[in-house]
């Protein structure tokens, strides 16, 4: 008799607007990775920031949480947030 597997867990965040399932537990960076990995690689490298809704700096290891909104935004040369884009 064949086992049905439950699906792991995961909860819907949004990043630029585009939804995406990060695992629950993820952390902000996790969840912009499950979105998309090139952009969590710019995080990495310190070329973008993770922000709220807001526009608020979000730390890349803090917990993300189900229905979460993340804005990505350019990091300029002396480190502030670029928030013309």
């Amino acid at each position: 008799m064949e086992q049905l597997r439950t699906p792991a867990p995961h909860w819907r965040v949004f990043v630029d607007g585009r939804g995406a399932d990060a695992p629950v537990g993820a952390t902000a960076l996790e969840a912009v990775r499950a979105a998309d990995a090139a952009l969590a690689a710019e995080v990495v490298a310190g070329t973008r920031r993770i922000t709220d809704s807001r526009g608020l700096d979000i730390p890349p290891d803090s917990p993300s949480h189900g229905g979460a909104v993340y804005r990505i935004l350019k990091v300029r040369a002396g480190g502030a947030p670029d928030s013309a884009e």
